[in-house]
């Protein structure tokens, strides 16, 4: 959720790499690109990622052979949407969008336990500071205010033991951040006392373990699926939406949930 506005310049090789990656692009016009970022995949270079060869910024301007602006973060283990302008005029309009709070970004998450209802979680967060790229930041700058609203839309129990529990529990909940602070979602649902299944940040240290055994993959379960606003451009609006991958739906299917009864594309 950072609005910085810096194209990518770097060229890339031209050898043939058959194991590179192609996004799936989402939309695409002469002003803005959306792709469905998949988990693992960190958005641009940063000072973590020195082990890392590929990037979705550098992807997604290889593959539409134009330069692109990152106009939003998603953490390197977040999937969903993710949308870029193509020039800086534009970069700058939808920067003028975000800070403004005139978009809509929707995610879904899957949390330990049963959470019930709907609410606005409105609670200040210190800002997240990397140790070798924000050496420099004050770190005694105060929270910052923070909201996010959450719908929970699913239950589910299996009948498991898990630590000193007799079975486990887990809540399928929509969520609309209503600011950009880092690690927001996974911060405030933690604050709930119903993390997100796979956080290795802020999540349950017996939960996760169980989640890869039982359901065969390991994922951050996070999902940015869709961002809505008016174009900055030819002020139409606009509603790009990512499609839940496999991961997402074999663990419906284990929990007994239709997606079509729980989301509305």
């Amino acid at each position: 959720m950072n609005n910085k506005l810096t194209a990518q310049t770097e060229l890339s090789s031209d050898v043939y790499d058959e194991d590179k990656p192609v996004l799936d692009i989402l939309y695409q016009d002469e002003h803005l690109v959306a792709v469905d970022k998949p988990a693992g995949l960190f958005v641009h270079r940063s000072f973590m990622d020195k082990d890392e060869k590929y990037f979705a910024l550098q992807l997604v301007r290889d593959q539409i052979g134009k330069y692109v602006y990152p106009l939003h973060r998603l953490d390197k283990p977040t999937s969903g949407v993710l949308l870029f302008a193509l020039s800086k005029e534009v970069a700058q309009q939808m920067g003028e969008l975000f800070s403004q709070h005139q978009l809509e970004k929707t995610y879904y998450a899957l949390v330990r336990g049963h959470l019930s209802g709907q609410g606005l979680v409105d609670y200040a967060l210190k800002e997240k500071l990397d140790k070798i790229g924000d050496k420099y930041a004050n770190v005694d700058k105060p929270a910052q205010s923070a909201q996010t609203h959450y719908q929970s839309l699913a239950q589910a129990t299996l009948p498991i033991a898990v630590g000193k529990y007799p079975s486990v529990r887990y809540s399928l909940v929509k969520c609309l951040p209503k600011t950009g602070r880092r690690h927001q979602i996974r911060r405030h649902l933690a604050h709930l006392r119903h993390p997100i299944i796979g956080d290795i940040n802020y999540g349950d240290n017996k939960q996760n373990p169980f989640f890869i055994e039982h359901f065969k993959f390991k994922q951050l379960m996070l999902f940015a699926q869709k961002i809505s606003f008016v174009h900055p451009v030819t002020k139409q609006p606009m509603v790009i939406q990512a499609k839940f991958n496999e991961k997402w739906l074999h663990a419906f299917k284990l929990l007994s949930w239709q997606e079509d009864e729980l989301v509305q594309y």
